[in-house]
């Protein structure tokens, strides 16, 4: 159980790492291009960016309730396909297309490991 524990804590603190410091960047000229080079509406960074925050808060805060873990989950897990699928339908496919992938993976292992600890079924 133990190293169940540290299995989670290490990967959500990944999640983490990931997605907080990007709330600090959503101003900057390279975070406006990419939903523009996406076909994206201005407004859809913010709206994007503070709810991804939001999720990877809810995931590191231990007294956060299991539903509200999941469907920061599921949100997390959501963005993250359809980043994949976005790059791929614009870009194709290449090196940075798979990035959000790495990401969703260490997600998995949060949900599995989330799961294993909390005994949520």
């Amino acid at each position: 159980m133990k190293g169940v524990k540290i299995t989670f804590w290490i990967s959500t603190g990944l999640i983490g790492l990931f997605i907080i410091p990007g709330i600090f960047f959503l101003n900057t000229p390279l975070a406006k291009m990419v939903p523009t080079h996406l076909g994206l509406p201005d407004w859809f960074q913010w709206e994007l960016g503070i709810l991804k925050v939001i999720g990877a808060m809810v995931l590191l805060l231990p007294f956060a309730g299991n539903r509200l873990k999941e469907w920061a989950y599921f949100g997390l897990a959501l963005d993250m396909l359809s980043a994949v699928f976005a790059l791929a339908w614009v870009d194709g496919i290449n090196g940075a297309t798979f990035f959000p992938l790495v990401v969703f993976a260490i997600l998995v292992v949060s949900y599995w490991s989330h799961h294993k600890i909390h005994k949520v079924f």
